[in-house]
């Protein structure tokens, strides 16, 4: 617990002020989150399957381009450069047919390498534009994640007794769940609605708040389920006590995918 919480901290000091700076650190650290993640997710592909070095630096370049995608933009309008994806797709595909041996490279590989890069490198980038637009946002979310993953533990410890998802998650429970939900959502809703915009309908705040609540949860669940598919407890142990970046950012990268649904109404 010691070796935790002094992980927590030392994160705290790093990431808040980088955050509160904004511009190229936050762009930077948000660059590295994405490489330090792409390749969690290599390492856990290597339980079952090596695959060329080659097609995985191909895929840190890329999830860099991905990630520092208009990346000064303020606007809360989201592009991408489609021939990069184009390019992309050509590279980590065509491969299948030259090496011609699946033992090597197949096209499970190639499109695990495409997925991996275009989820990570995007997600990255959009929690990026939405620092640019408002570190009040950005707050919001992560208080969104940080208070449901919070009470969800708290009150599962206590009061859990019924699994939620017992094959990929063995210590998630329902109580946990709504727990997590009920603390994340008056906590989230608290903070719009007093600090980002008061004059939106609170019945409104609080159906959004309470969609990215449950959708973290959800996504914690979708990378839990990827470290059971390939028999790993933790995606690396790169923060002692708390696993890798993807155990981290888990909750925070569905959060924020959630988001984009809800930015038309605010």
């Amino acid at each position: 617990m010691k070796v935790r919480v002094i992980s927590a901290i030392v994160l705290l000091l790093l990431f808040v002020p980088l955050l509160i700076i904004g511009g190229v650190p936050f762009a930077l650290l948000m660059l590295l989150a994405a490489l330090l993640g792409l390749h969690e997710l290599f390492k856990v592909r290597r339980k079952k399957k090596e695959v060329p070095f080659i097609m995985e630096l191909f895929g840190y370049v890329f999830v860099g381009f991905l990630t520092l995608n208009n990346y000064k933009s303020a606007s809360m309008i989201f592009e991408i450069d489609y021939r990069l994806v184009a390019f992309m797709f050509f590279l980590f595909i065509l491969p299948i047919i030259f090496i011609n041996d699946d033992k090597k490279y197949d096209v499970d590989d190639a499109l695990y390498l495409v997925g991996a890069t275009l989820f990570i490198g995007l997600c990255t980038n959009i929690l990026i534009l939405i620092r640019n637009y408002s570190l009040l946002y950005v707050i919001y979310l992560f208080i969104i994640s940080c208070i449901t993953d919070t009470f969800a533990l708290i009150t599962g410890s206590f009061i859990g007794r019924h699994k939620l998802a017992p094959k990929i998650s063995p210590k998630k429970t329902w109580e946990g769940f709504y727990g997590g939900t009920f603390w994340g959502t008056v906590c989230g809703t608290t903070y719009f609605a007093t600090v980002i915009d008061s004059a939106l309908s609170l019945p409104l705040i609080i159906f959004m708040t309470l969609c990215l609540s449950i959708i973290g949860q959800f996504g914690d669940l979708v990378f839990s389920a990827i470290k059971r598919h390939y028999g790993t407890k933790d995606f690396s142990n790169i923060i002692p006590g708390h696993g890798g970046i993807l155990d981290r950012l888990d909750s925070v990268i569905f959060i924020v995918l959630g988001f984009l649904l809800f930015l038309v109404i605010l």
